[in-house]
């Protein structure tokens, strides 16, 4: 019988024993005050994960679940790209609100009480009296509707004049049409301060 079938079970133990010792024991001298890694001595770590990332789904056990993960996914980068379109992110913004010159004109806008924010309110108001069966009440909503489009067409010329001077001083390079400027202020100036988006940065009467 061969040598190696008559070897003894301690024997084996011996060199299965003394082959593990060799895989541990490093190769290479170490320098004096070395400390082995956590990799080296055997033990495993758990791996780390980076604040702020968004933890990757499982994956889904059938085509159901597949579809409940797709919307939910498709919620949450709608309810992202609302929020940083308000808070005027400009990876979020449409293209047009992007640019330091739209977000002057919007601080200008807002930065100042507005006659256009009343236009609706007016409007709808005039409405109403222009339906009342009464002629001195229709008369007197004609009135107030003629001097309230006048007012918003002085608060407009204002509202340009002071996007133009802004602008020239911070800009003077720009590339922005100035007429797409005050379009753009105009039309602010025309929403509610609450309704506008991007919400506004700036309170009334604070100075650019």
């Amino acid at each position: 019988m061969s040598p190696l079938f008559r070897r003894k079970p301690a024997d084996l133990v011996d060199d299965a024993t003394s082959s593990v010792n060799q895989e541990v024991t490093p190769t290479e001298p170490r320098p004096k005050g070395y400390t082995p890694s956590k990799r080296e001595l055997g033990v495993v770590t758990p791996k780390r994960t980076v604040q702020g990332r968004r933890v990757q789904d499982p994956a889904p056990a059938n085509r159901k679940e597949a579809y409940k993960q797709m919307r939910e996914r498709q919620r949450a980068e709608r309810a992202e790209a609302a929020a940083g379109m308000r808070n005027g992110d400009e990876r979020y913004l449409l293209a047009r609100d992007r640019g330091g010159e739209r977000s002057l004109v919007r601080d200008i806008v807002d930065s100042r009480r507005t006659v256009g924010s009343w236009f609706i309110g007016g409007a709808v108001i005039v409405l109403i009296g222009t339906s009342v069966p009464n002629m001195m009440i229709q008369q007197l909503s004609t009135v107030i509707w003629a001097l309230l489009a006048l007012a918003v067409v002085i608060d407009s010329i204002l509202i340009a004049r002071r996007i133009k001077r802004l602008v020239k001083e911070r800009f003077p390079d720009t590339g922005q049409r100035m007429g797409s400027l005050y379009l753009y202020g105009i039309m602010r100036g025309l929403t509610f301060r609450r309704m506008r988006v991007p919400k506004p940065k700036v309170e009334l009467g604070d100075k650019l």
